[in-house]
């Protein structure tokens, strides 16, 4: 046996000790020696096509070895006929019509209940064939593609064939305003937008600006005039993969997070730190090829789609749910025979209050399969974990900390084996470095504040078209989260407070300075402050400010009633009357806001008991 020979054996191996089957080991050690019999027999180098199939074997423990697309066609290889995704929307659209700024953060849309799936082998098709038509158009790496897309069967494999190509996909809030979305394709450089029926309104009122020097795809039922088909498009293209040589050092994606002026910024990953999630994801909770992911949050969010990676890279199935009332989560987890299930803090809250009320018994409901609940996107009360075991003690329990500027899960995480230690974000991730600063850059002593840094492969490239902001966040490697944070004496990271004026409710994040721009709007506000105060279910939400001008009366009712024009989530949840508070410079002195009618650190308040 030849000496590279031994060297791929041994990367077999490792990616056998990976928990990775024995069949599938099998057939790898099988595939080398049939590759390596063809390599001696010819003597020459193997062809493009031959390397394509053996590059999608390769596992290598190492991160960042192989872009996630060539995972997506190992499964189609390997496990084609084995269900991929699989789609449930549990109940019907409301039969008064819903505006999209009453929109929940998962919003069913259609007007029945339905169950859909897919195989990896459609899954990797439908990728392809949407690759092989956007190469005909003339898009390449560089190029730049949005999704505007509810979740659906069809997001995953637009997003994976978008990075088949060699372009950059771009994910959009879908509760992104009319502006928004012109503002984000603008910044972004948008060649093409794919948007789902859900936002034809809001396209159609823009879409002079937005159809200037970009196509735009409508994927749906309904294809309204200004736009193209997406069924009609890709119907007759190959489902063959493209000849298109993608590497970890190419641009992947961008995503979006709003600074604290309410303007969002585009965050650049590299598909290194696409590869970097999907193996963070997969290492910290074990998923194996037995695992069924209940995926609920929107797949435009890091998170989401990063928790989701995990699957892909153990070949297994995965479940979309449009939905979030209780009894819809535990009968998915029921019939999907789902293992790992992904919940925001008040998705968690509502079913512990619906068990605790008898709306839902566990009885009825088959979930001895289910093994771990994690909770990310905001701090996590002890008092709800605490309750979360009585009702199901033997669970596997993580919570994850990220940003969208660390590819979303993982860049600290507190570990299964640490429930003891439930209040702090954890330790650093699998592939993170982690340190606490104080404001001149030094690290501080344990037990001291600091802001929270973080240093991994998963770091983003920058902030795209804006090297200021850049350069304010991005260190030598190290990325300025922005939170206020402590280590203790075991080395577990503990929010305290933030630096940057952000709220973050119910796993949403949501920027004051917008809010507080909307209502002095209305005549009758001198000044106003958005704030955000202590919430059981939601961690906290908006708490407004607002001191009217003098002569002037203005009521809740007239305040609330004048919020309508906001999106649902961004509405006050409290007003109150009362003077604003503003330094010498101007500045609104928030932490002062806070200690009059909050609570002075809103973060190491929620992780208190």
């Amino acid at each position: 046996m030849h000496l590279y020979q031994y060297f791929i054996l041994i990367k077999v191996w490792g990616a056998a000790r990976e928990e990775i089957d024995f069949n599938f080991f099998l057939s790898v050690v099988n595939f080398y020696l049939c590759v390596f019999i063809y390599i001696n027999n010819t003597r020459d180098m193997l062809k493009d096509h031959t390397f394509r199939n053996a590059k999608f074997i390769i596992i290598d423990w190492s991160l960042g070895q192989m872009p996630v697309i060539d995972y997506l066609e190992r499964n189609a290889r390997i496990y084609g006929d084995e269900v991929a995704l699989v789609e449930l929307n549990p109940e019907q659209q409301e039969s008064g019509r819903i505006t999209w700024k009453e929109y929940e953060l998962i919003q069913p849309t259609e007007k029945q209940a339905y169950r859909r799936e897919i195989t990896w082998k459609v899954f990797d098709e439908k990728a392809n064939r949407l690759a092989n038509m956007l190469i005909s158009r003339g898009i390449k790496k560089g190029n730049k593609i949005g999704i505007l897309m509810m979740n659906c069967l069809e997001w995953l494999p637009i997003y994976f064939g978008i990075l088949k190509t060699g372009a950059v996909a771009v994910p959009l809030n879908f509760r992104y305003t009319s502006d928004e979305i012109l503002y984000c394709a603008d910044l972004a450089d948008l060649d093409i937008l794919f948007f789902g029926p859900e936002f034809i309104g809001r396209i159609e009122t823009i879409e002079d600006k937005l159809a200037l020097n970009r196509v735009l795809i409508s994927v749906g039922e309904t294809c309204p005039t200004f736009a193209e088909n997406y069924r009609e498009l890709v119907a007759d293209y190959s489902s063959e993969a493209p000849d298109v040589v993608v590497t970890d050092e190419d641009e992947g994606a961008i995503y979006f997070s709003s600074g604290t002026t309410g303007f969002p910024k585009a965050i650049l990953h590299k598909h290194k730190s696409l590869m970097h999630a999907a193996s963070v994801e997969q290492k910290h909770h074990s998923t194996g090829k037995n695992d069924c992911f209940l995926c609920i949050p929107p797949l435009y969010h890091t998170g989401a789609k990063m928790h989701w990676m995990g699957s892909l890279l153990s070949a297994s199935r995965a479940v979309l749910l449009r939905g979030t009332k209780p009894q819809y989560i535990l009968d998915a987890v029921s019939k999907e025979h789902c293992t790992i299930v992904w919940l925001l803090v008040p998705w968690a809250q509502d079913i512990l209050d619906a068990l605790d009320r008898g709306e839902i018994k566990l009885s009825d409901y088959n979930l001895d399969q289910w093994r771990l609940m994690h909770i990310g996107a905001q701090p996590v009360p002890k008092s709800l974990i605490k309750r979360w075991l009585t009702y199901f003690p033997k669970h596997q329990y993580d919570t994850n900390y990220g940003l969208s500027e660390s590819i979303g899960p993982g860049c600290v995480h507190l570990g299964v084996e640490n429930i003891d230690k439930v209040g702090a974000i954890g330790i650093p991730g699998y592939g993170w470095e982690c340190k606490i600063i104080d404001e001149n850059g030094s690290p501080v002593a344990k037990g001291e504040t600091g802001e929270l840094c973080v240093k991994g492969t998963g770091v983003m490239v920058c902030y795209y078209k804006n090297p200021e902001a850049t350069n304010e966040v991005l260190k030598d490697g190290w990325l300025l989260t922005g939170d206020v944070a402590k280590e203790d004496e075991d080395g577990f990271i503990f929010l305290v407070d933030r630096k940057k004026d952000v709220i973050v409710s119910g796993g949403e994040n949501l920027y004051p300075v917008e809010i507080e721009d909307f209502l002095m709007k209305n005549d009758k506000i001198k000044d106003v402050a958005v704030i955000g105060l202590p919430d059981k279910r939601l961690g906290e939400i908006e708490g407004a400010i607002i001191e009217v001008k003098q002569g002037e009366t203005l009521t809740e009712d007239e305040v609330n009633e004048f919020c309508l024009q906001l999106p649902r989530y961004k509405r006050p949840r409290e007003i109150i009357f009362a003077p604003v508070l503003r330094n010498a410079t101007g500045k609104i002195e928030k932490p002062k806001l806070r200690g009059l009618y909050g609570q002075e650190h809103l973060v190491d308040f929620e992780n208190q008991d």
